[in-house]
């Protein structure tokens, strides 16, 4: 005899009913005082992110991540492929910075800074709280079922979604391609740029699902920071929690003796983005966003009891441990920070207008001519680094009584773009010792930039070194 599936009539998880059905969140907004800092905080990312396209440093754009190209400008200065030790610091110092910044603040990251609760919480929510008549008209369109998804206030909300979603995605094309080139696109036929056009479609969907379908499963699942917070924080780090010496035991009513703080009233689960009870003590889907405290504050003041039952604490702190803020990953971070992004400032300070790279020529690595001379044929790669056009002129000490033959000398090179130069440096086969001969590249802008680098030609060994005439010939 089969067992019927029980009913939704509970939660296994805070996204999961007891039917395996998806629990969804609709969280009841708590205006206080951390959701009013949020909230300016938000609105200012956005216009930070909305804004940059549009604005030039140095003549470049602020941020532009050129990948065709090849080549990423931040804050005016653009970073090349070659610039892997750049990159490099910069990377290191980035992951270090989430490091120190979890060590100091906790998920501060999570609940103040993410786009995914930025654009979620301040953007999307707000919207659908307007069109579906807040926490209960979601929650009786969700009852109805495909009914309700069909809805036309739920139809409209998706409408208003779609062109933000368009308008995000537009934005986000528009730090890789630049926003000149975006509004030229715009204005033409999407064949004319189908690769981009595509970007710009799976974009769109892709911010549409996150926010009308995945919403809070992308905290949960998706990203793994989360689930790095076991490593990231310790019993001393900051954290959103519940002070359960002061709230236990918890109770309704009032008559308040043997009672704690805690009157049982759910206020922090409603209002929590992520469905949890911050009563549960510190989880892995908590993102610190501290609606659960303004919502407590709220409830406290109605009771006449104090604020922060729910807050910003620690757990050695509400366990009454001796509180450390001087502990071994709180000195360890900044140092190797101040290493990786002090290296990273340094680097950039000391690079070179230009990039200069020497190769060898295709082919055989040297040629005897007619006349004796031994030539060895180089390519002179260049890369200007500038933001203006420059003229290269390349010369070669420790060539002695040889001849440079450089048809391309000097070498125009556009601001930011790379060109080689081929030459033949001759030389006279009593030139080189043991096969070898040292020379220094050296090149010039004209501008104040000179470059050298040291290079060797090789040639066949001179017969003086021999004793049979055979082993001098050249190597063929």
């Amino acid at each position: 005899m089969t067992t019927p599936a029980p009913t939704a009539a509970g939660r296994v998880l805070p996204t999961l009913n007891e039917d395996g059905s998806r629990r969804w969140i609709r969280p009841r907004p708590s205006p206080g005082s951390f959701w009013r800092r949020r909230r300016a905080v938000a609105y200012g990312l956005m216009f930070v992110f909305f804004i940059i396209p549009y604005l030039r440093m140095n003549g470049k754009p602020v941020v532009l991540l050129d990948l065709p190209s090849r080549q990423f400008t931040l804050f005016g200065t653009t970073f090349l492929p070659t610039d892997t030790l750049l990159l490099m610091f910069l990377m290191a110092s980035l992951i270090i910075g989430v490091f120190l910044l979890t060590a100091l603040a906790g998920r501060v990251w999570c609940g103040w800074g993410c786009p995914q609760t930025v654009y979620m919480e301040f953007l999307f929510r707000p919207i659908e709280r307007v069109f579906e008549g807040g926490r209960s008209g979601s929650m009786q369109l969700d009852r109805e079922g495909v009914r309700g998804q069909l809805h036309a206030r739920r139809l409209a909300k998706y409408a208003v979604y779609l062109m933000l979603s368009l308008f995000l995605a537009h934005t986000f094309l528009a730090y890789f391609v630049g926003i000149d080139r975006l509004v030229r696109w715009v204005r033409q036929s999407p064949f004319e740029h189908p690769t981009s056009f595509f970007v710009m479609a799976v974009t769109t969907a892709g911010i549409m699902l996150d926010f009308t379908w995945f919403r809070e499963q992308t905290c949960l699942v998706a990203c793994p920071y989360g689930r790095w917070q076991s490593v990231l924080l310790d019993r001393q780090s900051l954290i959103v929690a519940y002070d359960a010496t002061r709230g236990e035991p918890r109770g309704k009513g009032k008559d308040r003796a043997g009672l704690g703080d805690c009157v049982d009233c759910g206020a922090c689960v409603i209002t929590c983005p992520t469905g949890i009870d911050i009563r549960d003590g510190l989880q892995m889907e908590c993102i610190h966003c501290t609606q659960c405290a303004d919502a407590c504050d709220a409830i406290m003041a109605r009771v006449g009891k104090p604020p922060g039952l729910v807050r910003y604490s620690s757990q050695a702190a509400l366990a009454g441990e001796p509180v450390r803020r001087l502990r071994p990953r709180v000195v360890l971070y900044p140092t190797a920070f101040a290493v990786m992004f002090g290296g990273f400032l340094y680097t950039l300070g000391t690079k070179a207008p230009a990039d200069i790279t020497v190769l060898r020529g295709l082919g055989e690595p040297y040629v005897v001519e007619a006349d004796g001379r031994v030539a060895n044929q180089l390519r002179v790669k260049i890369t200007n680094r500038t933001g203006a056009p420059h003229t290269y002129a390349v010369s070669v000490d420790g060539a002695g009584p040889g001849e440079i033959i450089a048809p391309d000398n000097p070498l125009a090179i556009a601001a930011g773009a790379t060109d080689a130069l081929a030459m033949f440096v001759m030389l006279p086969t009593s030139a080189f010792h043991d096969g070898e001969r040292s020379i220094v590249v050296r090149v010039s802008d004209g501008a104040g930039f000179t470059g050298t680098v040291p290079y060797r030609l090789v040639g066949p060994e001179h017969e003086d070194h021999h004793a049979t005439p055979e082993a001098g010939k050249e190597r063929e």
